[in-house]
């Protein structure tokens, strides 16, 4: 079993036959088929609510319930494909300065060109998958709701489901805007779900995060058991929410965010600055095998362990498909790469002389990317790894350790430093000193003073490879607009701006189908 780790889910042949065998936490438990959640059978004891939230955490971690790619969840889309977190990279990574991707599959290069259309299977991809998890905390709460027996702990597993599926519901309208709406109280199967605005979509999840905070008395205090949500997940998720409102409504909030964000600094939450390993680079530690053990900083993870929790996706992805050329793969944990993604010349820029966070593989590469598809043009990607950080491998080679941080606390600081910079009064922490703690954490001392740029590449160099970098540079109007060029950009090797209607993803055309209340975002 995984050392240290509170997240683990046994998915292996053997299981084939008799089952995923998971716990969570204290969460210790073989977690039911979803295809017979709904059945009255299946949430008939007290074991079955423990078992079935773990199977909420399990859709975050792997593409089913039968190995990596055995049986996955969302039938007709390749299990590795699938997967939650790489879903979610697919679409705020590869379409930013951050990183290309030189495979031909499918119509995997038409991200970084920003030539996606209403058809475009990764985009149909993640939306199945995020609405795939927002099902499944549904009919866990509505599960929840009809218990005619005592359940212990009922209330804090609620709490948790209802978080879950708040993150769910953050990435839906950040990447996709005008929604299908259901919740535990919708009817099932009757009628197709309704569509909310982005707007309308705001306001409910404001509403249910606030809820989750002001009750947090039946949720899982600061630093919970690692690998599960606590309060201060969903206080990121409220403050990712208000940080993007002026994007999502027309009305900035970032005052709102600030004052989340300082409840956050006073949670308890702390960077991570002391080496548990023989290096010199807290940062690195972040991003290695044996993460768990940087929850000082990490307020969520996405658990993965080379026996346990294995996945074509989430890090074992990140790590693969950045490994390539003549990198040697034995130097990162693995067995071999998969030669795909590398960073633009215009994010590699942003690194100043002696940023401990520049970990890029550079020998034998080219800066420039002359040919998306040569995977020697572009810098690597050496961010995460499966190397412990006293230098041993991973469990093994073909799936990694490495837990992927939805949360850490350095955003956090981030956000106050910008929205302090935007004109939001400050707490306790100032923006100059949360800028300062996280410049100075990567080795490049503190500064008297920090502009709005600053902050964006800032967290440019922060926040790499953690999904964030599609949304920021939307929120400062450069991801479509010619403000912000960078290679590749719109399909051409010196970049050019694009129609402003993809900084929305469409909805997937087999949705607007299926679904007569869904309306097409403009543009598509």
């Amino acid at each position: 079993m995984k050392n240290m780790k509170n997240l683990k889910y046994i998915v292996s042949a053997f299981v084939l036959a008799i089952g995923l065998s998971s716990c969570v936490g204290d969460l210790n438990v073989d977690p039911i088929d979803p295809n017979i959640m709904t059945s009255g059978e299946a949430m008939s004891s007290a074991d079955a609510y423990q078992s079935t939230l773990a199977q909420l955490y399990v859709g975050f971690a792997t593409s089913g319930y039968y190995g990596p790619d055995g049986g996955p969840s969302i039938s007709g889309l390749d299990g590795g494909m699938s997967q939650y977190m790489r879903g979610l990279y697919h679409l705020n990574g590869l379409t930013t300065d951050e990183a290309v991707c030189g495979w031909n599959d499918q119509t995997i290069q038409d991200l970084h060109g920003m030539a996606w259309t209403t058809t475009d299977v990764f985009i149909t991809a993640f939306f199945a998958r995020v609405f795939y998890q927002i099902a499944l905390c549904n009919e866990y709460l509505r599960q929840a709701a009809a218990v005619t027996f005592d359940v212990p702990n009922l209330d804090v597993y609620c709490a948790e489901a209802r978080t879950l599926r708040a993150l769910c519901w953050y990435h839906a309208i950040d990447n996709f805007g005008n929604v299908p709406f259901a919740d535990e109280t919708s009817v099932v199967g009757l009628a197709a779900p309704e569509r909310k605005t982005r707007a309308e979509m705001f306001t409910w999840l404001e509403a249910e995060l606030k809820d989750i905070i002001e009750n947090s008395a039946i949720m899982p205090a600061r630093k919970n058991v690692y690998g599960r949500v606590d309060v201060v997940t969903a206080q990121m998720i409220l403050a990712k929410l208000y940080l993007n409102a002026e994007v999502y409504t027309g009305e900035a909030k970032y005052q709102e965010c600030m004052d989340v964000c300082q409840q956050i600094a006073a949670s308890g939450y702390e960077l991570h600055t002391t080496v548990h390993g023989t290096g010199d680079n807290a940062y690195q530690e972040l991003f290695l095998a044996d993460n768990h053990r940087c929850s000082d900083e990490i307020i969520f993870a996405i658990q993965q362990d080379g026996n346990d929790i294995q996945s074509y996706g989430v890090t074992n992805y990140l790590i693969f498909a950045s490994t390539g050329g003549g990198m040697d793969a034995a130097s990162v944990g693995i067995s071999s790469g998969w030669g795909g993604i590398r960073t633009t010349p215009e994010h590699y820029s942003k690194f100043l002389n002696g940023d401990k966070r520049n970990l890029f593989f550079t020998d034998g590469q080219e800066l420039e990317i002359k040919n998306v598809g040569n995977f020697k043009h572009g810098y690597a990607f050496m961010k995460f790894k499966n190397i412990n950080s006293d230098g041993t491998n991973g469990k093994q080679k073909g799936f990694v350790d490495t837990d992927w941080p939805v949360f850490r606390y350095a955003d956090a600081l981030l956000m106050i430093a910008e929205c302090a910079a935007r004109g939001a009064s400050e707490g306790a922490m100032t923006g100059l000193d949360a800028y300062n703690k996280v410049h100075a954490r990567a080795g490049l001392g503190e500064v008297s003073a920090y502009t709005l740029d600053s902050v964006l590449n800032e967290r440019a160099c922060e926040l790499y490879q953690e999904g964030w970098r599609r949304s920021d540079l939307i929120r400062f109007n450069k991801f479509t607009t010619d403000s912000y060029i960078w290679a590749w950009k719109g399909g051409v090797k010196d970049g050019r701006s694009v129609s402003s209607h993809m900084n929305l993803f469409p909805i997937p055309e087999a949705d607007i189908i299926a679904n007569p209340n869904l309306v097409q975002n403009p543009g598509y």
